[in-house]
């Protein structure tokens, strides 16, 4: 059952501290000093405190005024910021700043020097009190996909406009998405000018939180007897097939991190792709999957190398970011190189 929603501040400030003192280890002890201050007391008497900033639900646009440290100097104070909810975004930016926080639906990680602590904990994944009224904030949906493809892989300076014009959606669709991604401090942009800039990186890892290869498609699992290696030698070969190669197959040709277990293709019809393949449809012990859906930008800015059509970098990065097993470290390793040789993949 959700517990009510704590629509003042006082309300959020008592429900984050009595999350917080009920991990402590029972020796531990907190104090609420000044309406602002949570003194954390270790066993031995060494005293930490946390100056709290507290929010109700903020967007990393928000949490950018946030001090990341007592504006004191002090090394026993350290910032937490506390609040109604914090979306998984949100949360990985105060990750990324190394910001303490806690939400009160159970979402913490709290980090201090003095006394050392560590705390961590899981509460909701999506806002419990999002009435029907108020804004959602996602990247969910075909639009937003393309939207945000041509974002990573177009090179600023980009104006609305041509957002829409290259992504192929509506001009309103781009204003509402833009609006949300300079929220989470994932693009920036002049006043009243083009987008000059984009995190893309952070607003793939972003996307994925939406979007993935299996939860956002639908799914056909196959068994290629001969391996994954002809699996490539028949699409090279194939004729009139759409189709676009994504995943570790995908990934190999710049990061290659370990031999390809599972290949990953996007169709446009599953039985039809599966006969032209020759793929024999199984329960488990698939090595293929073909994925169908809405999402036609998958094909878009794909490359052909050595007749094979590869989905971009991209594309196959988020891919691997929801995937199975060891796909998230895959992911990593082709960012890196995304990073490192920018200039060869956007256009």
């Amino acid at each position: 059952m959700t517990e009510h929603e704590p629509t003042r501040r006082a309300e959020v400030l008592r429900r984050v501290v009595e999350l917080l003192r009920v991990r402590l280890p029972p020796e531990w002890s907190t104090r609420l000093r000044d309406d602002a201050v949570l003194e954390v007391a270790a066993p031995g008497g060494a005293t930490g405190y946390l100056a709290i900033e507290a929010k109700r639900t903020p967007t990393t646009r928000d949490l950018a005024s946030v001090p990341m440290k007592s504006e004191t100097g002090d090394p026993t104070i350290q910032i937490l910021v506390a609040a109604r909810y914090l979306a998984p975004s949100t949360r990985a930016w105060l990750d990324g700043q190394g910001l303490s926080y806690v939400d009160a639906t159970g979402n913490l990680r709290v980090r201090m020097n003095a006394p050392a602590l560590y705390i961590s904990d899981r509460g909701a994944d999506r806002d419990p009190w999002r009435g029907p009224g108020r804004p959602r904030g996602s990247l969910q949906g075909p639009p937003a996909a393309r939207i945000v493809r041509s974002l990573v892989d177009l090179v600023p300076p980009l104006t609305v406009p041509e957002l829409a014009r290259r992504s192929g959606t509506s001009l309103g669709t781009v204003y509402r998405v833009v609006e949300f991604l300079e929220q989470e401090v994932l693009i920036e942009r002049t006043p009243r000018g083009p987008i000059a800039d984009v995190a893309w990186r952070p607003l793939l890892e972003r996307w994925s939180f939406d979007y993935g290869f299996q939860h956002s498609n639908t799914i056909g699992r196959f068994l290629e007897p001969r391996g994954l290696e002809a699996l490539t030698e028949r699409l090279a070969a194939v004729e009139g097939l759409r189709y676009a190669v994504t995943g570790t197959l995908a990934a190999h040709r710049f990061a290659p991190y370990a031999p390809a277990r599972l290949g990953m293709v996007y169709v446009d019809d599953l039985e039809r792709a599966a006969e032209l393949l020759n793929l024999r449809p199984v329960d488990t012990g698939a090595n293929v999957l073909l994925a169908t859906g809405e999402y036609g930008m998958v094909f878009e800015r794909c490359d052909n190398v050595d007749g094979v059509t590869y989905a971009a970098p991209s594309q196959t990065a988020v891919d691997l970011l929801t995937g199975p097993g060891r796909s998230p470290a895959e992911a990593r390793e082709l960012l890196d190189w995304m990073e490192a040789n920018e200039s060869s993949w956007r256009r």
